[in-house]
């Protein structure tokens, strides 16, 4: 359930204005009773959700489940909540384990409590619909048993979708602004209540901007903490299932193995090792479950790819029925890597060297003299690999999708401080890599498929079937083979890469 909310303050004088005025079209503004609240808070030490945006509590005194994780979505005054059951002192695991991205290693504690007298009002339309709700907190934090501080807060909380909302928040709004209401930022109580160390920034901050001319050390830093900050940022989608998470995640691993090897001259060995060992290990995970979301997919897609010539609609569902469960069986065994100890621990290390990497000496060089030719090496790897025969094996192939993926990866490295030429040429490498990475699913699905038949070996119907889907995944192939001379054309054009052509070898 998503959650907007505007938040204002309040001084124990200020007085709540009439609120009949917000009632429009034969709506009405009703009292919703008094309320006390007591919530307790729950965060690591040195408060990393709450510095990450991330609210977990335990709250009573009012209906439905007493348990609360409040996720940032991206938008200031907008949250997700989720809710659960259970007894207080420790959070459920369904919601404790959803902030491991933010937490990693450190513990769950309470860190503050707050004791809330709520006073409500209900503005509604003519259908007795609840547009919004206007809560009064007078708000008592406690610390270790004693009185820390007191403060008011006025809430205003949109109940419903469409236009009739809006504006009823809209009005809600400016009515309490016009008393007296002080709005500003959108801070939640706990934070309000945690202090200053709460709105200190999280562990792993977005980079800034680079200055006009960076050393090549700093733009590879850049880039580290660009994708480990994404790959954090993704631990709550892959948990949560949501579309293309895992993916996305598994990305962020092949990017960093790939950066740490492109600009190797520029970083210490020692250091890039273990992270190198730590995102393969990771990518491994996600690896199945990856694949398997793939071919899933891919079963349908193929099946349906000449509707003249329909294949037998129960062997495809038997397919479906195995791949379904294959896809099952991974997605079991990567939340369960996922909530073993060591994926925290690999997180924690991820963070630390993208806060502290350690570079040599030849990182403290401008990054328009070290960079350029740590794209063209990549760029020459992919020029040897390109060189493609439309009989060349699946092989060769694929490895050349391999170095389209490490020249890409560098040149959108590098982009941000070499600017244009970068982009157009990791623009252009992407399509060679799309080319690429379709031939490499149809070649796999085809040999899937093949596996599929021998694993049915007393149904016809279903062998018919996979040998059509492998008939149809490598007529696919062929016509990639074909798309891939003209991407590569585009892609080598000289305005292109001249930018490339003063760096040494």
């Amino acid at each position: 359930m998503r959650e907007e909310e505007l938040k204002f303050s309040a001084s124990d004088d200020f007085v709540l204005p009439g609120l009949a005025s917000l009632a429009a079209d034969g709506g009405e503004v009703l009292r919703a009773g008094t309320r006390r609240l007591a919530a307790t808070y729950y965060d690591s030490a040195d408060l990393r959700l709450a510095r990450s945006g991330v609210t977990l509590r335990r709250r009573t005194g009012e209906d439905g489940p007493p348990w609360h994780l409040k996720l940032p979505t991206g938008t200031v005054n907008v949250r997700e909540e989720l809710a659960a059951a259970g007894p207080e002192g420790e959070p459920p695991p369904e919601l404790a384990r959803l902030v491991t991205g933010w937490l990693r290693t450190a513990a769950l504690a309470p860190v503050v409590s707050l004791e809330t007298i709520r006073d409500a009002w209900e503005v509604r339309d003519q259908t007795g619909q609840a547009l919004v709700e206007l809560v009064d907190d007078s708000v008592t934090v406690r610390r270790d048993g004693e009185t820390v501080a007191r403060f008011r807060e006025l809430e205003v909380e949109r109940k419903a979708h469409g236009d009739l909302a809006a504006s009823a928040m809209r009005g809600t709004a400016t009515l309490l602004a016009e008393a007296g209401a002080t709005g500003g930022e959108f801070v939640p109580k706990a934070i309000r209540a945690l202090g200053a160390q709460a709105l200190e920034p999280p562990d792993l901050t977005p980079p800034g901007p680079l200055p006009h001319r960076p050393a090549g050390g700093e733009v590879v830093t850049d880039a580290l903490r660009r994708t480990v900050a994404r790959l954090i940022d993704h631990d709550v989608r892959v948990r949560r299932l949501e579309p293309d998470a895992v993916h996305q995640m598994r990305v962020c691993c092949r990017r960093l193995r790939s950066d740490l090897r492109i600009f190797a001259p520029l970083v210490d060995p020692e250091f890039a090792a273990p992270v190198i060992e730590h995102v393969r290990w990771l990518g491994g995970v996600l690896g199945e479950p990856r694949d398997a979301e793939v071919l899933h997919a891919r079963l349908h897609h193929t099946a349906g790819a000449d509707p003249l010539a329909p294949l037998d609609e129960r062997a495809i569902a038997v397919l479906d029925g195995d791949l379904a469960e294959r896809e099952r069986c991974a997605l079991q065994a990567l939340a369960e890597a996922m909530d073993a100890r060591r994926y925290a621990e690999v997180l924690d290390a991820l963070v630390e060297a993208a806060l502290h990497p350690r570079l040599t000496a030849q990182a403290r060089r401008p990054a328009s003299r070290t960079l350029p030719r740590r794209v063209a090496k990549a760029w020459r790897n992919l020029e040897t690999a390109a060189k493609l025969k439309p009989l060349d094996p699946d092989e060769s192939w694929h490895a050349a999708r391999i170095q389209a993926k490490r020249a890409r990866y560098a040149a959108e490295a590098v982009a941000p401080a070499i600017g244009r030429d970068a982009a157009r040429l990791a623009d252009a490498i992407a399509e060679i890599q799309d080319v690429l990475g379709d031939h490499h699913d149809a070649v796999i699905a085809a040999q899937e498929w093949a596996e599929l038949a021998r694993r049915h070996p007393d149904d016809p119907a279903v062998i018919l079937a996979c040998g059509r889907l492998v008939e149809r995944e490598r007529a696919a192939a062929r016509a990639d083979r074909a798309r891939f001379d003209r991407a590569w054309k585009r892609a080598a054009r000289p305005r292109l890469t001249r930018w490339l052509a003063g760096s040494k070898r």
